[in-house]
């Protein structure tokens, strides 16, 4: 039987969830239920978690 060949994984992205300003560290939104650690995704009316699936909806603007 011929090895299988691997399939090269995308980068977790996870610095994409830190913002310097100035001397501050500014991080996204953590899960709630899972701790520090685990960011929620953001959308754009939503924050989701993917590990145990918390949802959390961003208030719209009123006109």
């Amino acid at each position: 039987m011929p090895k299988k060949k691997r399939k090269n994984k995308a980068p977790s992205k996870v610095w994409t969830k830190y913002k310097v300003e100035g001397d501050k560290l500014i991080r996204s939104k953590t899960c709630p239920k899972c701790g520090p650690g685990t960011f929620l995704a953001e959308n754009k009316e939503r924050f989701y978690c993917g590990t145990c699936h918390y949802l959390e909806t961003r208030q719209k603007e009123q006109k």
